[in-house]
C-alpha cells in the first residue's frame, strides 16, 4: 500500500492506495496544525481499511514549496515511516500536485499560485501536461497574467488574477495518482525551500567595549 500527504498549505491531506485506487483519504479541517493533524490523520485512513503501517509498501510525500514549519513535519515523518518500515520514499513538488488535478479537469495551460507569506506567493507554468517554469517566489504584481491560476495564491490575490480555478489546495489521493503513474518528476524526500526560514539562529554577541 502506498500512503501519501501533503503539509506544504495550511492543509493537511492524507490518502491511501492499496496498487489499483484512493482507498481511505482525511483532509484536515483545521489549519495551521501540521503536528497536531498528520499523525491522526495517518492513523484514520489506516484506520478505515483495516491496515496497520506493517502493510506499507511506500511513501509518497509533498515536498512544497512551503513554510519551512510544515514543510518539516511531514518530510521527517515520511522519512521516519521509511526507515522504520525500510519501504522507499517518494517527494513531489506539491505545485505539481495541484497541477495534475487541474489537468485532469481540463486544463491545458494555466499557471500554479500558492501562499509563500510575506506578501508573495510560490509560482510555476505548464502547458501540455508538464512543468514548462518554476517553481519561484514572486510578488503577484510580477505574476499577473490572463492565464488561469490555480491554488490558494489566485484567491489571495484576485486584484492580479482575473481567471481563477480550482483546486487551492494539494490533494493526496492525486498525490497518489502521480506517484503511481510517474505523471510527474520524483524526487526525494528533501524540502523545497525557495528562501531562508524566518527564524534564524543569532549571530555572536557584538564585544562590548
Amino acid at each position: 500500500m502506498l500512503l501519501a500527504f501533503d503539509t506544504a498549505t495550511p492543509q493537511v491531506t492524507v490518502a491511501l492506495h492499496d496498487g489499483d485506487s484512493v482507498v481511505a483519504s482525511f483532509e484536515s479541517e483545521e489549519q495551521m496544525r501540521h503536528g497536531e493533524m498528520l499523525a491522526p490523520g495517518i492513523a484514520r485512513v489506516l484506520a478505515e481499511v483495516g491496515a496497520s503501517a506493517r502493510d506499507l509498501t511506500a511513501i509518497a510525500v509533498g515536498v512544497g514549496p512551503g513554510p519551512f514549519t510544515g514543510l518539516r513535519v511531514g518530510l521527517v515523518t515520511a522519512r521516519t515511516l521509511g526507515f522504520v518500515r525500510d519501504i522507499p520514499v517518494h517527494g513531489v513538488c506539491s505545485l505539481d500536485i495541484l497541477a495534475a488535478e487541474a489537468i485532469d479537469a481540463g486544463l491545458a495551460e494555466f499557471v500554479v499560485a500558492t501562499d509563500a507569506r510575506r506578501k508573495e506567493i510560490y509560482l510555476a507554468s505548464y502547458a501540455a501536461g508538464r512543468r514548462v517554469s518554476g517553481p519561484e517566489v514572486v510578488k503577484p504584481v510580477n505574476a499577473r497574467n490572463d492565464l488561469p491560476v490555480v491554488g490558494r495564491g489566485g484567491t489571495l490575490h484576485p486584484e492580479h488574477f482575473a481567471h481563477r480555478a480550482g483546486p487551492e489546495h494539494p490533494s493526496a489521493a492525486v498525490l497518489c495518482g502521480i506517484v503511481s503513474n510517474h505523471r510527474f518528476a520524483l524526487t526525494g524526500p528533501d524540502p523545497l525551500y525557495l528562501r531562508r526560514p524566518d527564524a534564524m539562529e543569532p549571530g555572536k554577541p557584538k564585544r562590548v567595549s
